[in-house]
């Protein structure tokens, strides 16, 4: 085949990889069969400059009108985005991330630093440490974060940290920084983060580590994944403070009580138990291969 040119959503330029759109498939739990159908169906509709935007619309379809479950992991990226318009949810769904493996957190803080007031997005402590978690939330493909991020975490950082070494409860606390992204960091902000000691993660940075890696380990899709669930539905729940699709799960209540229409709320159901019970085999399947 031709090489052809895909537009990113930053507007640059980069050719045409079966191989990164299987790999993405992949990652759904779709099968070989399904996978070759879909590639091959993109494959015939491809034209100089299509954008990833369109490429992932006619492989989310396909997959939506075969299994939504499915479809709804595949939709992870965009549903990330769609914990906004503010950052809040992404802050309590970054909390959920962290509490599961066992850290202890607060959304939302004011901390007191040595010149001014800070409001702080997470503070989570596990063992000996306590952590100062920035979210940097984007509703739009394309952003990096640039090193003016992490420079000016940095500075609020120890700021706080210089009050925090007053306090007896922090005596003998190790205190550490992290800015956490939907998107991606710049080069220099990499560098910058290893010098300054700062942990970054972002959409898949660190490699096996990056946001994508984490919730897949760990199970936790937010409840934007679900493809049955309207936009205005999804606004509701988050409005309640529910952002992850294994509340739905374990108490499908909270449909009724976001004013979900009746005829939608077994589909609904469906989906989250179909992604919820997925997760939950591969966990198994994992720790049997583990013992």
């Amino acid at each position: 085949m031709k090489d052809v040119f895909i537009t990113k959503a930053s507007g640059e330029k980069s050719k045409f990889s079966e191989e990164k759109i299987r790999r993405s498939l992949q990652r759904t739990g779709a099968n070989n069969e399904k996978i070759n159908s879909i590639i091959n169906e993109i494959s015939s509709k491809l034209y100089e400059g299509i954008t990833t935007k369109k490429i992932y619309r006619l492989a989310f379809d396909l997959l939506k009108n075969d299994s939504r479950h499915v479809a709804a992991r595949y939709h992870l990226k965009n549903a990330i985005m769609e914990l906004g318009p503010s950052g809040f949810p992404f802050e309590r769904f970054f909390a959920e991330i962290l509490n599961c493996q066992n850290y202890k957190t607060k959304v939302g803080q004011i901390e007191q630093g040595k010149c001014v007031t800070h409001e702080i997005d997470v503070i989570a402590e596990k063992d000996d440490s306590v952590f100062m978690i920035e979210c940097k939330f984007h509703n739009h493909q394309g952003k990096f974060n640039d090193v003016q991020v992490p420079l000016y975490i940095q500075s609020r950082f120890k700021d706080i940290e210089e009050q925090w070494l007053k306090l007896k409860s922090h005596k003998d606390k190790i205190h550490q920084a992290w800015v956490v992204t939907n998107t991606r960091f710049s080069t220099d902000a990499i560098c910058y983060g290893a010098c300054a000691g700062l942990t970054l993660i972002g959409w898949d940075y660190p490699l096996n580590g990056g946001i994508k890696d984490l919730i897949d380990n760990l199970g936790l899709y937010p409840l934007t994944c679900l493809t049955s669930l309207t936009r205005i539905d999804k606004q509701r729940l988050l409005d309640k403070n529910i952002v992850l699709c294994k509340e739905i799960y374990n108490d499908p209540n909270v449909l009724q009580l976001a004013g979900v229409k009746p005829n939608r709320i077994n589909t609904v159901i469906k989906e989250a138990q179909q992604l919820c019970e997925h997760l939950l085999n591969n966990h198994i399947h994992a720790e049997n291969e583990n013992k």
